[in-house]
């Protein structure tokens, strides 16, 4: 089963201020932090490795991300698409019953 949720950067977010002046994009740091929050209270999973992840279009201060990801056995396949449908980021997680 699929499951999905929406991610909203405000286009005041202090990371926008040094990463990049002039072109600020989004620290991929911070969008795999969201990703692994979003996923693993989705999911109910107390802890969250990250086996993989590919940042394939920036991502913007006050963009939207709609974040997908379906378990496949152990691993927990995740997708991040901006508004215009365009994947940004996608990876796999590993989902944990136990705290790390």
């Amino acid at each position: 089963m699929t499951e999905s949720a929406d991610l909203v950067f405000p286009a005041d977010h202090p990371t926008a201020a040094g990463h990049f002046p002039g072109n600020p994009i989004l620290p991929g740091a911070l969008l795999l932090d969201a990703i692994v929050l979003t996923v693993s209270r989705g999911a109910g999973a107390p802890s969250v490795a990250i086996q993989s992840a590919k940042f394939l279009r920036p991502v913007r201060p006050g963009d939207r991300l709609r974040v997908q990801w379906e378990n496949k056995g152990a691993d927990t396949h995740f997708s991040c698409a901006l508004a215009a449908g365009e994947i940004a980021v996608s990876g796999v997680l590993r989902l944990g019953d136990t705290p790390a």
